[in-house]
């Protein structure tokens, strides 16, 4: 039974433990969406909501105190700077859980981890696209005016 049972310590020792939730927090600050295990991303989650409710109130205590959870310190500036006003509306629930289904080698169950104002960029991939038919087109322009060339010397 899981009663008094605080966390879940994902069969790590405290200091990995520790390590893994700085490393994925500041990842999640640092990109806003990871993809991970579901039970790595409910542990994570409960960690990234506290310090993003603490950098809400931008003072030099809460500052030190996310230096002191998270290892890069352009990730705290980011946290509250950028992130922090973002939310600084909503009451709580700032991050969101999509599963994606289960990884082929073990079976377990992967989700994405992002915040909850988290907007892909569609327009980059668009443009991406144009650009690569846009080289592709004229790459056949040049080989057609190449074949004309060489019928013409013929």
């Amino acid at each position: 039974m899981k009663h008094k049972r605080g966390f879940n310590p994902l069969e790590r020792m405290q200091a990995h433990r520790k390590a893994l939730h700085r490393n994925m927090v500041t990842s999640l600050f640092k990109y806003e969406r990871i993809r991970t295990t579901k039970a790595k991303a409910l542990e994570i989650r409960r960690s990234a909501e506290k310090l993003i409710t603490r950098a809400k109130v931008d003072s030099v205590h809460n500052r030190r105190i996310a230096i002191s959870r998270l290892y890069d310190e352009g990730t705290v500036a980011k946290l509250f700077n950028d992130i922090a006003p973002r939310m600084k509306e909503r009451a709580g629930g700032y991050t969101r859980i999509m599963k994606l289904g289960e990884r082929l080698g073990d079976a377990a169950e992967i989700v994405i981890l992002e915040l909850v104002d988290y907007k892909l960029d569609t327009e980059d991939a668009s443009d991406k696209k144009a650009k690569k038919a846009a080289k592709k087109s004229s790459g056949k322009e040049k080989k057609g005016a190449e074949k004309a060339r060489a019928v013409e010397t013929a």
